[in-house]
């Protein structure tokens, strides 16, 4: 088995829960790597850094907000004690940062499998009708706002409801101006400018998880439908559909954009059976271990193509396969707390 330190991101596995633990169930589970796992966390009660039969070692980073140098200062740190051979970043919002460190860090020694900055940028909600003629695949009509008055003047481009989503995360339906402005001020005070309006497409949201080889091959991807939702509009249970179309819309997308990395497609299935993309997440998601329960083991594939590895493409998974998430009180004690709260490490 290949020996491998893996640094991670994402150990919020909370009812809004990151990538990160799921990716590490995916790399535990792997025949091939042997991996020690460092997780990186921005919060002292993130949930995965007590899990220490998944993460080995855990530190403290700065916000990607705090700027790129304070990041990498802190990674040259945790590099040198740790030696790290693949970084995986599993936060939207910590991405762009990431990206541009790429360079950097493989002069360090760190590998990253991440989209180009093209990719990351074209794919972004307010830039998703142009990203739609460009490749030819049905999107929703939105506009980016940075005020209540750009909508004003939006107005009859739109008829209620409308969707209102955060450049990174959050999506609201609203029914009037009202709830408009609400969600509006909400989303802006947690994620800033701009605020997406999206117009609202009726029909059954599905979801693919795919892996992009930068050449423009799908290495594997996995339709998914929700089963459960909870009232942030995150999955907390989901089954594997078989649907060669959407395989064939990933497919698509891949190919034309020489995807780099992981990503997830949202979908509306409309009524006439059409799939209308609301949405591309850039990286893999929360539900990602349910694509590696039906036999496609993404985070492990990521893993070696980040080190340079010829992958081959997955060839099927299981349909049918269901997920369900679930609440667990994990034990720990204060003194463990406060070690990572003082000194940044556990």
């Amino acid at each position: 088995m290949q020996k491998l330190t893996i640094g991670l991101s994402g150990l919020n596995n909370i009812d809004s829960p990151g990538p990160g633990i799921p990716v590490i169930r995916g790399i535990r589970d792997s025949k091939i790597l042997d991996a020690r796992i460092v997780g990186l966390a921005y919060e002292n009660l993130e949930p995965g850094a007590y899990m220490h039969k998944l993460v080995d070692k855990t530190y403290k980073v700065p916000y990607p907000s705090d700027g790129v140098e304070p990041l990498l200062e802190r990674l040259r740190y945790i590099h040198e004690k740790e030696h790290i051979d693949v970084l995986i970043p599993n936060f939207d919002s910590e991405l762009f940062t990431y990206m541009k460190s790429e360079k950097t860090l493989e002069e360090m020694g760190i590998k990253t499998f991440l989209p180009t900055l093209n990719q990351f940028e074209e794919r972004h909600k307010s830039n998703l009708p142009e990203y739609g003629k460009k490749y030819g695949v049905k999107v929703p009509y939105s506009e980016p706002i940075a005020s209540f008055r750009d909508f004003v003047q939006h107005r009859d481009k739109f008829e209620f409801p409308v969707v209102v989503k955060g450049k990174f995360y959050d999506a609201y339906i609203a029914f009037d101006m009202d709830q408009l402005a609400m969600f509006f001020n909400k989303i802006t005070a947690k994620w800033g400018l701009p605020v997406v309006i999206q117009e609202f497409v009726k029909g059954t949201e599905v979801n693919v998880i795919a892996l992009g080889d930068g050449k423009g091959n799908t290495i594997g991807a996995v339709p998914m439908r929700k089963t459960y939702i909870t009232d942030k509009g995150k999955a907390w249970g989901g089954i594997t559909l078989e649907d060669p179309s959407m395989i064939e819309l990933t497919d698509k997308i891949i190919s034309q954009t020489q995807w780099r990395g992981g990503m997830e497609l949202e979908l509306i299935r409309t009524t006439n059976n059409e799939f209308s993309l609301i949405e591309i997440n850039p990286r893999l998601p929360a539900w990602v271990y349910l694509a590696v329960a039906a036999g496609q083991n993404l985070p492990e594939a990521l893993v070696r193509l980040a080190m340079g590895e010829d992958v081959q493409p997955f060839k099927g998974y299981d349909i049918g396969k269901i997920f369900i998430r679930y609440s667990y009180d994990l034990i720990t004690d204060l003194h463990e707390f406060e070690q990572l709260a003082t000194k940044g490490e556990l």
